[in-house]
């Protein structure tokens, strides 16, 4: 491409994000917005589109708001008020969504769970955020029922939410909600419009670690601030859309991003279950999807599938997400034809967001948030101080621990917990009494070449004690803690390598035995299998005799995580979970191999 058909590109797409970026800000707590009413006023403006394909179920938005009317007024009749809490398990489809929305017209929190929590991370979720109920899919009454003995709800506050693939009675000891729902009326709540931008809509978990995650606190204000710009610069979406969201609608990326896009522009959405490789192309032929919202690893495994008929001449024309690769960027540029690629950078709880307007390779784009690049000592895992205390600022180019700037524009809403929310601020670094939000992230300032003046970043890596693995945040202290309960484990060691092919770092636990302890692979498995989330739990298990710690007894990492599972390194015995497979096994040569060539299968 010619410079001059750059800059003019640079310049249209610019243009068109202007009016977004110079007169949009966050709604004043006080005003009276959110996300309940962006829905009903949606559904009023376009009552006749389609709004959601779910399966094989198609509604319009009046259908859809109707359907969630019912749902809000069986709520209220069940005791559900304004500011409660309610815990919400259901996977992906209609009915998830018309539960948070209608908690979201009478002025009621969703707690949105992962759905693939079990026992105690689950029992933990529900109760964090003291919930008054528990709106339950059928297909996850297994996990509520494990977990019924640790909470403190009567039967009567578990609602079951029937599933349209099966046809099953609800249990004798849960309230059958879905039953509830034909009697009640179909007229839009007078206390929808009485709704503030600064009450809480969402609690979104940090999918962050080991099943013991926090709440992050999501106000109507920050979903009214994010579907604007992530709907008219971000995707470009119009009524006329369509937007293919298979991501886990209990995360920020599909929630935020691709539900709330949709009901600030009106386009429709597919909804999916769960991610299907096979299914993906014939589903966006099928029901014509031109937008599509993603995470890196879902679309590693599109880029690594083989040849399919249907991704020729596709309808997808932007997508917008985080974690994608350079070379899944081409992949998807050029292999599938996507014209606009927006990555995109944010926290659930974070204050910093960045947005790639400009339609530029490889970056996260630029943002407003007055942000500071740090220098970090990724070794000893702490921020780099001058001989003054200060903070060393990193030359352009080199990564830094990225800091965000707050203020009464952009506020820092943390957790549910004080103390973790806290954690997070660090105060006084340019002036005595600013304060600043600590993303834990190490990010670059990059050359994109001409874009306006506007700034643009690259992510790098998470840094400390957190990497991200299965598009999971993985907390290394909080998993250490967790294994360190095993009864054959004394201490161990936690933290993220790389795998050639795979996105994200693999986790890896340098682990040392109780005296006399053998290492038994089998009740090993079978410990983080009942303890561990899928995404946390250590794909390499390393047998040591002793760990080197600190003067004041913090563990190191860095060698551990420089030798890695490399067997020409290691004299310990490492211990490997192949993907699919059912136990931990010793690493041998074949499989070492097809590690290192990137043919492993993760």
């Amino acid at each position: 491409m010619s410079k001059i058909v750059e800059f003019f590109r640079v310049l249209w797409n610019f243009f068109q994000a202007a009016p977004t970026l110079i007169f949009f800000k966050p709604p004043a707590d006080d005003t009276k917005t959110s996300l309940g009413l962006m829905f009903q006023n949606t559904a009023a403006k376009y009552p006749n589109k389609s709004a959601i394909v779910c399966g094989d179920s198609e509604l319009t938005w009046s259908q859809f708001n109707a359907l969630t009317n019912q749902y809000a007024h069986s709520l209220k009749n069940q005791g559900v008020a304004r500011g409660d809490c309610v815990a919400v398990l259901i996977e992906n489809r209609t009915e998830l969504l018309c539960s948070i929305f209608a908690l979201a017209k009478i002025g009621a929190t969703a707690g949105m769970v992962n759905t693939g929590l079990i026992e105690r991370p689950l029992a933990h979720c529900i109760s964090i955020v003291e919930s008054t109920k528990c709106l339950v899919g059928q297909e996850l009454l297994a996990s509520i029922a494990g977990v019924k003995g640790d909470l403190a709800l009567q039967d009567k506050d578990y609602l079951w939410v029937a599933d349209p693939l099966e046809s099953v009675a609800a249990p004798d000891w849960a309230t059958d909600f879905s039953a509830t729902l034909a009697d009640m009326p179909t007229d839009n709540l007078p206390e929808t419009e009485d709704i503030i931008a600064g009450e809480i809509a969402l609690y979104i978990f940090t999918s962050g670690t080991t099943g013991l995650p926090k709440p992050a606190v999501i106000y109507h204000r920050k979903i009214m601030s994010a579907a604007k710009p992530y709907s008219t610069v971000g995707f470009h979406a119009k009524p006329s859309d369509r937007m293919y969201i298979c991501l886990p609608l209990y995360h920020a990326t599909g929630f935020l991003l691709g539900i709330g896009s949709c009901l600030y522009s009106g386009a429709s959405m597919f909804v999916r279950r769960r991610f299907s490789a096979t299914q993906f192309w014939p589903e966006v032929q099928k029901h014509q999807t031109t937008l599509f919202v993603y995470v890196g690893e879902l679309c590693r495994y599109l880029a690594m599938a083989p040849e399919c008929p249907d991704e020729k001449n596709n309808p997808l024309k932007t997508m917008l997400g985080n974690g994608l690769r350079p070379d899944i960027w081409d992949t998807f540029r050029n292999r599938f034809g996507v014209k606009r690629i927006t990555e995109i950078y944010g926290s659930s709880e974070g204050n910093v967001s960045f947005l790639n307007i400009l339609n530029k390779e490889s970056t996260i784009g630029t943002g407003s948030v007055v942000v500071m690049l740090v220098k970090y000592d990724i070794e000893n895992d702490e921020i780099v101080l001058d001989d003054n205390g200060q903070v060393i600022e990193v030359e352009e180019g080199e990564a830094g621990l990225m800091l965000g700037q707050i203020d009464d524009r952009y506020k820092f809403d943390g957790y549910k917990n004080a103390d973790a929310t806290n954690d997070k601020i660090l105060t006084d670094l340019r002036e005595p009494g600013d304060r600043w939000f600590n993303t834990g992230d190490l990010i670059r300032k990059i050359d994109v070449g001409f874009s306006m003046g506007l700034p643009h970043y690259q992510f790098v890596d998470r840094v400390g004690d957190t990497f991200r693995w299965r598009a999971e945040n993985v907390s290394t202290n909080e998993v250490g803690e967790i294994l360190n309960t095993c009864d054959q484990i004394e201490i161990s060691n936690v933290y993220g390598v790389d795998i050639p092919g795979a996105e994200g770092k693999a986790g890896m636990a340098a682990v040392t035995l109780i005296p006399g302890q053998q290492f038994n692979a089998a009740a090993f498995t079978d410990f983080v299998d009942r303890e561990l989330p899928a995404f946390a739990r250590p794909v390499f298990v390393r047998i040591e005799q002793e760990q080197d710690t600190t003067g004041t007894f913090k563990l190191f990492k860095g060698k551990l995580k420089q030798q890695a599972y490399h067997l020409d390194q290691v004299d310990e015995p490492i211990y490997v979970r192949q993907p699919k497979s059912k136990q931990y096994e010793l690493l041998d040569q074949g499989f070492y191999q097809q590690l290192i060539n990137g043919n492993a299968g993760y």
